[in-house]
């Protein structure tokens, strides 16, 4: 049986996900699509209906914050095996706080750490207002890691061919094909050890991990919607593969990079720029007229390439990892 939302002036409530109705979220979601769209340029109706979907088979992890009878903000969560994740977190305008977004953020993780078979939280909080530093929720178990969201207008982008080509080395660029997955899995396992992202993300660490990430950004989408013709490989002159350049759809005129990445053997060679280079020429011809990427703070040097190609920091967020609870 759905809850209704009885009204609570003034004083905010949670209630269980499982409990509501698709209607009782529409206000929400209608709003963190519009949020999503004008701050990022991003399609966020296929996630909100998702959460849709999920809310009313009464199988979706988290919870409701409710304010004077009305849905304030809304959290929720997946489990993966040892792994938490934090799938979204939005407060509404009007009900916009520190302490709202806390107290669904500690609700979460409470429910989280009550599992035995948890030992590990992750989370990227796109739509929090308050970023930087900030107290957060179990203060003892968190590490956080700031985030750069990107984005190139394509009238601008600089995509001049490099002076060393990467063929000049034996590399060549082909088209992405499925085929592909398995030994792109292996690639991101080596291009990530060692790497920041890899603390942000557990499954750059292992094979398997990353042949599930792969999985995910086809199938699902989070990251938009996944998009071939602008996706492509890179192969040494023995045949492996060395890089990989990932794009996707987030709007009709609007791409993403999801991912890009290089095995140590080539660093340095410009085989990330060239795939790239190609990954937003292949957009553009589409009909891009923006591309978005996201990257860690921290990682100067990919940024450093981004910022050359015209790529400018549109937002800041934050991903938090806690672990050791």
């Amino acid at each position: 049986m759905a809850a209704r939302l009885e009204p609570a002036p003034g004083t905010p409530r949670l209630v269980d996900l499982r409990h509501l109705r698709p209607v009782d979220l529409d206000p929400l979601l209608d709003e963190e699509v519009g949020a999503w769209r004008d701050l990022l340029d991003w399609d966020f109706g296929k996630s909100a209906d998702l959460v849709r979907r999920f809310v009313d088979m009464q199988s979706l992890n988290g919870f409701a914050l409710v304010e004077d009878g009305e849905t304030a903000g809304y959290a929720y969560y997946v489990l993966e095996e040892h792994k938490g994740l934090i799938g979204d977190l939005f407060v509404r305008h009007a009900y916009s706080s520190m302490d709202n977004e806390n107290l669904l953020l500690e609700s979460v993780l409470d429910s989280l750490t009550r599992s035995h078979q948890v030992t590990r939280i992750e989370s990227q909080l796109m739509m929090t207002q308050f970023t930087g530093w900030r107290p957060m929720p179990l203060p003892g178990f968190v590490n956080s890691f700031e985030r750069n969201f990107m984005m190139l207008d394509m009238d601008r982008a600089i995509l001049a061919s490099p002076r060393r080509s990467p063929a000049s080395g034996g590399v060549r660029v082909d088209n992405w094909s499925e085929q592909y997955q398995e030994p792109a899995a292996h690639l991101i396992a080596a291009a990530y050890r060692g790497h920041v992202d890899s603390l942000i993300n557990d499954q750059y660490r292992t094979v398997a991990g990353a042949r599930r990430f792969l999985y995910n950004i086809v199938q699902y989408p989070g990251c938009g919607t996944f998009f071939k013709p602008a996706s492509v490989a890179a192969f040494d002159r023995t045949g492996h593969i060395c890089g990989i350049s990932l794009a996707s759809l987030v709007m009709p005129q609007c791409g993403h990079v999801t991912q890009i990445c290089v095995a140590p053997s080539v660093r340095g060679a410009g085989v990330g720029y060239e795939m790239l280079r190609q990954s937003l020429s292949l957009l553009r011809d589409a009909g891009c007229r923006k591309t978005s990427l996201t990257v860690t703070a921290s990682n100067r040097e990919a940024i450093s390439l981004y910022e050359k190609v015209g790529f400018t920091t549109v937002r800041k967020f934050s991903a938090y990892v806690w672990e050791g609870f």
